[in-house]
């Protein structure tokens, strides 16, 4: 591991100077993705900048009943909130399938949604990977890929985001607030990790010096009826095969709202915004569900070892659907 300086950000405006004095600076929250990664020399920043006592570590209540969590949010007080249990139990669901306790009591809010892939061949330095070495060309392709992604990929890069919570995220409509030398912004959540395209090394739309601050979460009364289905090798934890993040709302026997997302398939948290437009106003049933399914899985491409990810993705966005609906 190369030497790198260390500074504590004394507030927001420290921060955003120490980052923007320091291109290849790295924020430290809770480190559970960035030391791993430092150790295995893939992450070499010239500068570390804790973050850890800025004053983001509270959860808030909006006026409209939305929520705001801040960047240093531990994410077992997310996933234990009364708030979020109550009104967005697919947020604390995801959480809790994600990681252990002991990761759960370290792990950020931030350092979440700026978690790195967990593909091999981006961890492997004989292997060449175009998200760490840009124009390196992606051995992925050709190589072992059961668990890359069948949505959104590119020829550059067929990676996977590791998240959990970023998909229960994606479905909430939630948008993301930064900070930096312009000043602060709001990222729709959407926007905010991006597709490989011919850049994978460029996974989010951060622009140099800006940090998080937090997490807004709208207020959407029918993700109280939500639920988060992780598919995985093991009933430990595990990164997901295929996820889902689901909300539903059922009025006399339609569909009236319904929020979808899922994890394990592509590059960023998938929204998947076809199956919600082939779903409004459709009956709330199977089949409904299944066509749903298939309109959204329609672009999904398989290699070698992971064409079975289609139907499994199809079959869980059933499976999940149909229990909302029934409940």
């Amino acid at each position: 591991m190369k030497s790198f300086a260390y500074a504590r950000a004394a507030d927001l405006e420290a921060a955003v100077k120490l980052l923007s004095k320091t291109p290849n600076a790295k924020l430290l929250g809770g480190g559970t993705n960035l030391v791993d990664l430092m150790r295995e020399n893939i992450e070499q920043p010239d500068a570390l900048v804790d973050v850890t006592g800025l004053p983001l570590d509270r959860i808030e209540e909006r006026p409209d009943g939305g929520l705001v969590i801040g960047a240093t949010v531990r994410n077992t007080a997310v996933a234990g909130h009364p708030v979020v249990r109550d009104r967005y139990p697919l947020l604390a669901q995801a959480i809790v399938f994600g990681a252990s306790g002991q990761i759960r009591n370290m792990a950020t809010v931030a350092g979440n949604l700026m978690q790195r892939t967990r593909c091999l061949y981006f961890y492997d330095h004989a292997a060449r990977c175009n998200k760490r070495a840009p124009g390196a060309g992606c051995d992925a392709i050709g190589g072992f890929n059961r668990m890359h992604a069948i949505l959104g990929a590119s020829d550059s890069c067929i990676a996977t985001h590791p998240s959990d919570m970023c998909v229960a995220l994606a479905a909430l409509d939630a948008k993301v607030n930064v900070i930096g030398p312009s000043g602060a912004r709001t990222i729709a959540f959407e926007e905010f990790h991006r597709l490989p395209e011919d850049t994978p090394d460029i996974e989010t739309d951060l622009q140099p010096g800006e940090l998080i601050t937090g997490i807004e979460i709208p207020p959407l009364g029918f993700a109280r009826r939500s639920l988060y289905r992780k598919v995985r090798d093991r009933a430990s934890y595990a990164f997901a095969l295929v996820s889902v993040a689901a909300a539903l709302e059922v009025d006399s026997g339609k569909v009236r709202n319904v929020r979808l997302a899922l994890g394990g398939v592509a590059h960023k948290p998938w929204r998947a915004t076809e199956a919600e437009r082939v779903l409004a106003g459709a009956n709330a049933g199977a089949e409904s569900f299944r066509q749903a399914a298939e309109a959204e899985l329609a672009q999904a491409r398989g290699l070698a070892h992971n064409e079975f990810k289609i139907e499994l993705a199809k079959r869980t966005i059933v499976g999940v659907l149909g229990e909302l609906a029934g409940g």
